[in-house]
């Protein structure tokens, strides 16, 4: 316990300020009565992105606990930040000295901020993600994140770093699992893919056909050009919603499910009957406009054309014969979490979607990730998102699990649609024609993710617990700067397989 005693000096000057923190009393009579200030612990350690209380007690020159104000500062702002109830916050590696005042009384604790553990095998030659990626995690608030790296079809790095739980300051594990968010969409295009290459699917079939039982809701009026819609047109993004126009569907549950008549929240069904009501925004085909409802729609093709439910069908025809066995769709609350999955972070708060009353954290009630399924519904580990990606890659350094000419057809993109843009999307992906590279990113509340291929033989993905800690977060622009920085510092690819 930290404890400073302070003569009470009751002047003119400050004989109003200090009067009840010395136990009150006739300012005119005897001067000189100690005042204690307590403060417990006197020393304490605070993770990155995590908090401690510290308590204080102020005493009279009797001994009787009095009541005073109390402020608060921090030796070190980079470091450490203290409320006005006492609470520290670690913000940055680094010594702090926390000071609790009452007029002249004083205490003082002492606390650090450790760096951020780092998990997984140290790989020679690769410190520059060692040292890059926890720093921007810093500067961002991001608690935890993992990373892993190939190159040539050889996993060369994968490591943890930061919290996977801040409660516990469990560390996050190498082979932790994140929600993917949007990176679930290249899921859902080779699954599309698996089914046109093995006879199952046709891309130019209308999209729509292949749940003829789905209703618009009562008195709608169904567009005559959803029926025109293919499942190639999905795949592009260009099925003719506009989400800056009518708004994104899948993240309006509650509403749509009493709209449609059914309990909240809306499955994707349900969101596929209300759109059934609902006129397109432009003439399918016709330009680009990212849509997540196109995505759920070819959830329910890939469910009809494989005769199972969509995830099922990705574990058993797209992950088993990768031997990727972790991967699964998340659950919208935190009780859900699957072993070894982190936990996630926001700034926000709202009233769950999920009913029950109060608010929740924006992660764990804020949308409904079960719906989200083909959309952004994935949890994976990073190595087990590579090797995904380099069965998907078009390189001979690993077996592809797709045929050349379907690998081909998938960076295949709208004609007429992207003009002169140096890049487009295909299906599933973000794709630079000049370097060769793909890409996806994802985000949700309490999710970033990133996953490049490049056209060099090197691919990475990149994976976080949050995405808004701090106002006007920057971080998803600057992950990517980051990682080609790491990757650029790389002098010397090393040897080996981590994937073995």
């Amino acid at each position: 316990m930290a404890r400073v005693i302070v003569n009470c000096q009751l002047s003119l000057a400050n004989a109003a300020l200090l009067l009840a923190a010395c136990g009150g009393g006739d300012p005119s009579g005897p001067s000189g009565d100690d005042l204690t200030v307590e403060l417990s612990p006197a020393t304490a350690t605070v993770i990155v992105g995590g908090t401690t209380r510290l308590d204080v007690t102020v005493r009279n020159g009797a001994g009787q606990v009095v009541a005073a104000p109390v402020t608060w500062a921090t030796s070190n702002p980079l470091a450490t930040s203290v409320s006005g109830n006492g609470t520290v916050a670690g913000l940055a590696p680094g010594q702090a000295t926390i000071t609790a005042r009452t007029g002249t009384a004083r205490a003082e604790a002492s606390i650090t901020v450790p760096a951020l553990p780092l998990t997984g095998t140290e790989v020679p030659g690769m410190a520059s993600f060692d040292q890059i990626m926890p720093a921007l995690m810093v500067k961002w608030g991001i608690p935890g994140g993992a990373v892993a790296v190939v190159k040539d079809g050889r996993l060369v790095y994968s490591r943890g770093y930061g919290y996977a739980d801040l409660e516990t300051a469990a560390p996050v594990a190498a082979d932790a699992l994140f929600r993917l968010a949007s990176i679930s969409k290249p899921i859902t295009a080779v699954a599309v893919l698996k089914l046109q290459e093995d006879g199952r699917l046709d891309l130019d079939a209308k999209a729509f056909s292949f749940r003829p039982d789905l209703m618009a809701p009562p008195g709608t009026t169904r567009d005559p050009r959803i029926d025109l819609i293919s499942v190639r047109q999905l795949l592009w993004h260009v099925g003719g919603w506009d989400r800056d126009v009518s708004g994104d569907p899948m993240f309006n549950p509650v509403s749509i499910a009493q709209v449609v008549g059914v309990p909240a929240p809306a499955g994707c069904e349900t969101v596929m009957r209300f759109m059934l009501g609902r006129p397109l925004d432009f003439n399918p085909g016709m330009k680009y406009s990212y849509s997540n409802f196109g995505y759920c729609v070819l959830g329910r093709v890939v469910e009809k054309a494989a005769g199972m439910p969509y995830a099922d069908f990705v574990k058993s025809d797209v992950l088993g014969p990768l031997g990727v066995t972790r991967m699964r769709i998340g659950s919208s609350i935190k009780e859900g979490r699957a072993p070894g999955e982190v936990t996630y972070y926001d700034r926000d708060s709202t009233v769950s979607i999920l009913g029950g009353g109060g608010l929740v954290p924006l992660p764990y009630g804020g949308f409904y990730l079960e719906a989200l399924d083909a959309v952004g519904g994935w949890i994976a580990s990073a190595p087990d998102l590579l090797r995904f990606m380099t069965a998907v890659d078009g390189f001979t350094t690993r077996p592809d699990l797709l045929r050349p000419e379907t690998i081909l057809l998938m960076q295949t993109t709208a004609p007429g649609v992207w003009g002169a843009s140096p890049y487009y999307y295909a299906m599933g992906w973000l794709r630079r024609p000049m370097e060769d590279n793909w890409w996806h990113d994802g985000s949700l509340p309490g999710t970033t993710t990133l996953l490049v291929r490049t056209g060099s033989g090197l691919s990475w993905a990149a994976l976080f617990n949050a995405r808004s800690t701090k106002p006007n977060s920057n971080f998803a622009v600057e992950l990517d700067l980051a990682l080609w920085l790491a990757v650029g510092q790389v002098t010397m690819w090393p040897g080996g397989d981590l994937f073995h």
